[in-house]
C-alpha cells in the first residue's frame, strides 16, 4: 500500500520520512525548495525525547508534479489551509477513487472543503498536536509532544500498524469536530508566538504574552458557547480553565502548569517559521476562524480580529512585539478599531 504526502513542508516531511523509515512505501509531493533542502542536507529528524534518525536524500522519493499521487492508497494532506482547494482539485484530477484522503492540517474547515470537492471519496480529518521546525543545521526538529488524532473510521484500520511502527500512533476519535476546535484554541498561540519572535517555552514563560493568549482563548470560548460547540480537551488542561491559567503570575504558572512548559527549548510555532521565510501565514484560518464563527453567531470577536490584523501587518513590514506592547495593541484595537501596526 502506497502513501503520498501531499504538501511536503516541515510536518509533511517529518511524518512522511518517519513512515518511510518504518518500512512504508512513501512518496513526498511538494515544492522545489524542499527537494533542494533534502538533497543538500538529507533528512535528519530529531525530537524532544532525544531520538534521532537520518535518511539519505537519495532514499526519499520526491516529486513536484501532483500527478505522482495517482498510485497512492493513502493521501496525507499537509498543505497550508489556504491551499486546500488546490490540493482537493489535484486529488480529484489524479488520485484513484479508492484512495483514502486524510487531512493533517491546522484549522477547522479543511475537511469540509475537500469533501465538497471529493464527494465520491473517503475523506477523514486528522490532527497533529506537535510542531516541527526547520532548524538552521538542516534538521527537522519535533519540539512538542502529543499523538496524532484521526476521525474514527474503519477505513483507517489498515494503517495503524505502520503508524505505530513509525512512533506516530493514530488515536481515533468519534468527536472529531470538537477535537478540531480544542486544537484550534491551543493554536491561537501560534500568532502570539510568531509576533514575539521567541521560542515557545520562552514566550509561554512570560505572563505578558500569556495574558494576550488568555484574551484570545477567552473570547473564542464565548463564541463557541454561542455557537453551541463544546471543544474537546486535547491537552492536559480543560479548555475552560486555560484563560485563568494563562493569567497566573510567572512563578505560580511555572509550578502549576509545569507540563505545559515541558517543551523543547528549540520549539517554535509554524506561523513564526512562515514569517521568517516570508510565506503567508494561516492566521486567517486560526484566529480568523473565530472571527468567522462569531459573525455567524451574530457576534464580534475583536481580540482575534485584531490579532489577524497585527499578523498581516508583520507579514507586510516585518517586526516583533514585546508582550506588554502586544497586549496594549490587542486592547487598543478592540476599543478604537485602529489600524494594526507592529514595531521592532
Amino acid at each position: 500500500m502506497k502513501i503520498a504526502v501531499f504538501g511536503a513542508g516541515s510536518i509533511g516531511v517529518y511524518i512522511g520520512t518517519s513512515l518511510l523509515a518504518a518500512g512504508g512505501d512513501v512518496l513526498l509531493v511538494g515544492r522545489s525548495r524542499m527537494r533542494e533542502r533534502i538533497a543538500r542536507h538529507d533528512v535528519l529528524l530529531t525530537d524532544l525525547q532525544g531520538r534521532q534518525m537520518k535518511v539519505h536524500g537519495s532514499q526519499v522519493p520526491y516529486e513536484e508534479d501532483a500527478a505522482a499521487i495517482a498510485t497512492a492508497d493513502l493521501i496525507l494532506v499537509t498543505v497550508k489551509s489556504a491551499d486546500t482547494p488546490t490540493a482537493a482539485n489535484a486529488i480529484a484530477a489524479h488520485a484513484k477513487p479508492s484512495a483514502l484522503v486524510l487531512s493533517l492540517q491546522n484549522g477547522v474547515g479543511n475537511v469540509d472543503v475537500m469533501r465538497a470537492r471529493l464527494s465520491d471519496r473517503t475523506v477523514l480529518g486528522g490532527m497533529v498536536p506537535f510542531n516541527v521546525v526547520q532548524m538552521t543545521d538542516g534538521r527537522l526538529h519535533r519540539g512538542t509532544a502529543g499523538e496524532l488524532m484521526v476521525e474514527a473510521s474503519p477505513a483507517i484500520a489498515p494503517w495503524h500498524a505502520l503508524f505505530r511502527a513509525a512512533h506516530l500512533p493514530l488515536m481515533e476519535r468519534d468527536d472529531f469536530a470538537a477535537v478540531q476546535w480544542g486544537k484550534l484554541l491551543l493554536n491561537l498561540n501560534n500568532a502570539v508566538n510568531a509576533l514575539s519572535g521567541l521560542p515557545l517555552k520562552t514566550e509561554l514563560s512570560q505572563r505578558a504574552y500569556r495574558r494576550c493568549l488568555a484574551l484570545l482563548i477567552e473570547e473564542a470560548l464565548k463564541v463557541l458557547r454561542a455557537a453551541g460547540i463544546r471543544p474537546a480537551k486535547v491537552a492536559r488542561v480543560a479548555p475552560h480553565l486555560l484563560p485563568m491559567l494563562m493569567r497566573l503570575p510567572d512563578a505560580m504558572f511555572t509550578r502549576i502548569a509545569a507540563s505545559m512548559l515541558r517543551i523543547d527549548p528549540e520549539a517554535r510555532s509554524s506561523m513564526w517559521e512562515d514569517l521568517q521565510a516570508g510565506r503567508r501565514t494561516e492566521v486567517n484560518h486560526l484566529n480568523g476562524a473565530v472571527v468567522a464563527l462569531a459573525k455567524q453567531a451574530g457576534m464580534d470577536a475583536p481580540f482575534n480580529r485584531r490579532m489577524v490584523e497585527l499578523v498581516h501587518a508583520v507579514e507586510s513590514r516585518g517586526g516583533e512585539m514585546q508582550g506588554p506592547s502586544l497586549y496594549r495593541a490587542l486592547k487598543t484595537g478592540m476599543e478604537n478599531g485602529g489600524t494594526a501596526t507592529a514595531s521592532n
